[in-house]
């Protein structure tokens, strides 16, 4: 779908150039884009490589299995079906500590696996549960700690201070999660969880 949409966002464009007549200006910036964009992604490589090697260490170092344990009560009470002593409670922790550090390498794979997990509570594997929809809107609004994602951006482009944006990134990607989590919750009572899944879960 998304295919059709880019298409169509491109033959929207390159029809309305032709009838502007700035179809020479639209061809040039496009080229000028893309140049633009090789160089970012080389200028990137370094800072990028820095701040993952950071991330490494502190993954490593044992940071996220800490953050974990601090983040394990809390997440008791935000996925109340999810049974303690089951694998999809420490995948959801592990996941959401390495997206809270930074770590998009590391919290692709770990999201997935806790989706895997979350999946076998499951009572009707055709339709997304009540934790897995607040899983998603937590890591897709996740709060970051170090967005060495953007800070190598800014330093790509020629930022003069690009950890600047370390402090109000932390207050957007939490009001945003806050919000996410409120919006999941609110909405959770029209969508029971099915009798089926409440009494496989409460096993």
């Amino acid at each position: 779908m998304l295919n059709y949409i880019w298409f169509g966002l491109m033959a929207v464009a390159l029809v309305v150039a032709a009838f502007n007549g700035t179809a020479e200006a639209v061809t040039k910036a496009t080229v000028d884009s893309a140049s633009t964009a090789v160089e970012i992604s080389i200028g990137l490589v370094g800072v990028m490589t820095l701040w993952l090697g950071i991330m490494r260490i502190a993954e490593a170092a044992g940071l996220v299995t800490m953050l974990g344990r601090r983040l394990r009560p809390v997440l008791r009470w935000m996925f109340p079906e999810v049974p303690a002593d089951h694998r999809a409670a420490g995948a959801i922790v592990v996941a959401i500590a390495a997206n809270v550090l930074g770590l998009n390498n590391a919290a692709t794979p770990l999201g997935i696996k806790a989706m895997e997990e979350l999946q076998e509570l499951n009572g009707e594997k055709d339709t997304a549960t009540n934790p897995m929809v607040t899983f998603m809107a937590m890591t897709t609004s996740g709060v970051q700690l170090i967005p060495s994602t953007m800070i190598g951006i800014l330093a790509a482009a020629g930022s003069q201070s690009p950890t600047a944006i370390i402090a109000p990134g932390i207050v957007a990607t939490f009001i945003g999660t806050v919000s996410a989590i409120i919006a999941a919750k609110l909405l959770q009572p029209f969508y029971p969880a099915p009798a089926a899944a409440r009494t496989e879960t409460t096993e």
